[in-house]
């Protein structure tokens, strides 16, 4: 049997690395370290939660990932910030790959009609780390204004990609009837909770 000190150092050895990257890690929430000019969303770390009431019996989720876009952005000027993003219906992600494609059906978003959904911006007002953010969202072919209410993560290097790179999250809601979208009504809730977390690269 190994001494209990050769077991102890050995697990303390194994720790360090990990405890040393968590020390280091590259995204501060400060704002001094965000560089201006356009950035590209990063999609593979960058998603949209949807949430519904489902029957009364569950809060149901999903997801949208894999978008486009890009982001313009000056640290000195936030409310001069142009947001362009776009999600593809294909993309859509739930608990199982048949009420996946049920989704996507004419019933509902209709994907092999309206493939994309995409957020414009049109106004933002920034407040320290938080900003609302308004844009045209179009979906299911309608086009409405929504408000996110964003707020800074953190700037810094990527370690892996080595690209600039600027994070953010936001809430929104909306009512999924007045995009086309209000089947199953009231027994699904027409409201829909809204979680952004999105990544852009210089």
């Amino acid at each position: 049997m190994k001494p209990l000190s050769f077991v102890l150092a050995a697990a303390l050895l194994a720790a360090a690395p990990v405890a040393s990257f968590a020390q280091e890690t590259p995204g501060v929430k400060d704002a001094t370290r965000v560089a201006a000019g356009t950035y590209k969303v990063d999609p593979n770390h960058t998603q949209v939660v949807w949430s519904v009431d489902h029957m009364g019996f569950s809060t149901l989720y999903g997801a949208f990932g894999q978008p486009s876009g890009s982001l313009t952005l000056d640290p000195k000027a936030p409310g001069d910030a142009k947001l362009s993003i776009e999600f593809p219906i294909s993309g859509l992600t739930v608990t199982s790959e048949k009420f996946a494609a049920h989704l996507k059906t004419a019933e509902l978003f209709d994907a092999a009609k309206f493939p994309k959904a995409t957020f414009v911006s049109t106004k933002v007002e920034a407040s320290g780390d938080t900003a609302k953010i308004t844009g045209d969202l179009t979906l299911h072919g309608v086009t409405k204004p929504v408000t996110l209410d964003a707020t800074f993560h953190g700037a810094g290097a990527n370690p892996m990609s080595k690209a600039e790179t600027v994070g953010f999250s936001a809430t929104a809601k909306l009512k999924r009837s007045e995009f086309g979208l209000g089947a199953f009504v009231p027994v699904v809730s027409d409201e829909v909770d809204l979680k952004l977390t999105a990544a852009f690269e210089k």
